[in-house]
């Protein structure tokens, strides 16, 4: 299963997923491409450390989604890469009608919590000041409704009396790390090309 990672920041998820790639854990997926909108984003480092093609594209001409010039940029150079998979994580964009049909079924996302709950940004600090005695992550079909497309996978975090924000935030980062990689690999036992499953069976 040939993977293309989306991200826009430092690249910890995708890290998680190169290590595990390293490791051996990944299956039969492969990331055969990183794209970031971002040109000095720490996740673009991760190429050469992990012999993947990372590479920035220009996103433009908006700053906050994927749509019009730079849609169609990003279309064409993920179609070169001929994907069973491609992983948004951390990719700060929200991604339009066009590029979902381009690659309908393939697209999965990362959020920091217990989808339906905390949607939109800063999702732990959403649980944090909520007061929620558990949150999360929450691995899920990429739809139009954004953050609202079928959960493929989530894994639960417990807030302690003990913890700060930031102890919450390393919590959750750490069950990040573990349930994406874990999702790919699953997925990538599915007879391809195949369409996503919607639930986690």
């Amino acid at each position: 299963m040939r993977v293309v990672i989306l991200g826009s920041g430092r690249g910890s998820n995708a890290e998680a997923i190169l290590r595990a790639q390293a490791a051996g854990r990944l299956e039969s997926a492969r990331v055969v491409q990183i794209f970031s909108d971002q040109p000095d984003a720490g996740i673009l480092d991760l190429g050469e450390r992990f012999g993947v093609s990372a590479r920035y594209l220009d996103p433009a001409p908006f700053k906050t989604k994927l749509e019009g010039a730079g849609e169609s940029r990003y279309i064409a150079a993920i179609r070169e890469c001929a994907p069973d998979l491609v992983v948004l994580a951390g990719f700060m964009r929200v991604i339009k009608l066009g590029f979902l049909d381009a690659f309908a079924g393939k697209i999965i996302n990362l959020h920091p919590s217990l989808l339906p709950s905390f949607p939109g940004l800063d999702a732990i600090g959403q649980a944090w000041a909520r007061g929620v005695k558990i949150t999360g992550c929450t691995v899920h079909s990429v739809t139009a409704e954004v953050d609202g497309g079928p959960i493929i996978d989530q894994a639960a975090v417990r807030i302690e009396p003990s913890d700060t924000l930031e102890t919450l935030r390393e919590k959750v980062h750490a069950a990040e790390h573990t349930l994406l990689p874990s999702v790919i690999a699953r997925l990538s036992k599915a007879v391809q090309p195949s369409p996503l499953p919607l639930t986690t069976e």
